[in-house]
C-alpha cells in the first residue's frame, strides 16, 4: 500500500504532537510532588542506626507503590529520633508508605523547602539543627539569606553547612551541618544572624 508523502509527514507530525505531549505531561506530574521531612519520636536510647537502616530498606521497597522518593533520613540514637527527607505527592502517601514497609508512622510531617546541598567532608560529626520561628513568622527568603551569612562565619567555627530545610508554614528551619561539636554549631547561628536553635542533634546519616 502506498502512502503519499502529505500523509507520511501528517503522521510524523502527530507522533512528534504526541510524544512532546506526553513528555510534557510526565514533567508536570513530576512537579506536583513536594518534599516533606517526617519526623519518628521512638524511645531514647533504645534505636540503632542499623534497625533504622534496615526499616529504610523496607521503605525503598514499596515506596514506588505510593509515589514516593525517599532521599535521605537522620538518626540521633541517644534521642530516639529519625529524621526521613522524601519527596511525594502529600503526607498521606508518605504515612503510606511506612504504614506498609514496617509499621512505624511518623510523630508529625513538615512541608519543605530546601537550599543548595553542600558536600561532606567525612572528617566530622554530623548536626541537624532546629529552629522553631512560629507559624507564619519565616520565609524561604529570609532564610536564604540567614544562610549566606552562616556560610560567611562558618569557617571561623570549624563548621561546614550542608544545607538547610524550611516549613514556611509551621515557622521551623532544620540545618544540617558537620561541626566538632553543637557549641561550634550555636557559636556560628549567634554570630551571623542570632537565630539560635532550640535544639541541636548529633545525627548519622543514610540514604
Amino acid at each position: 500500500m502506498k502512502i503519499s508523502f502529505s500523509t507520511l509527514m501528517l503522521l510524523i507530525c502527530s507522533f512528534v504532537s504526541l510524544h512532546s505531549y506526553a513528555q510534557t505531561n510526565q514533567v508536570a506530574a513530576t512537579n506536583t510532588k513536594k518534599m516533606y521531612i517526617d519526623v519518628h519520636q521512638l524511645e531514647p536510647g533504645k534505636v540503632k542506626f542499623e534497625d533504622v537502616a534496615a526499616a529504610h530498606a523496607k521503605d525503598l521497597a514499596v515506596e514506588k507503590k505510593y509515589g514516593v522518593h525517599f532521599i535521605n533520613y537522620w538518626v540521633d540514637e541517644q534521642q530516639g529520633l529519625v529524621y526521613c527527607l522524601s519527596t511525594a505527592s502529600d503526607t498521606g502517601a508518605v504515612r503510606k508508605t511506612h504504614a506498609e514497609a514496617h509499621g512505624l508512622l511518623p510523630a508529625y510531617t513538615f512541608e519543605v523547602t530546601d537550599g543548595i546541598t553542600a558536600a561532606l567532608t567525612g572528617n566530622k560529626e554530623l548536626f541537624l539543627d532546629i529552629h522553631k520561628l512560629g507559624a507564619g513568622n519565616v520565609t524561604a527568603a529570609a532564610v536564604a539569606d540567614a544562610h549566606k551569612k552562616d556560610l560567611a562565619v562558618q569557617d571561623k567555627y570549624g563548621v561546614n553547612f550542608i544545607n538547610y530545610w524550611v516549613d514556611e508554614k509551621a515557622g521551623v528551619v532544620m540545618c544540617l551541618s558537620e561541626a566538632k561539636n553543637a557549641e561550634s554549631v550555636i557559636a556560628t547561628h549567634k554570630e551571623a544572624h542570632g537565630l539560635v536553635p532550640v535544639e541541636v542533634l548529633n545525627v548519622k546519616q543514610g540514604q
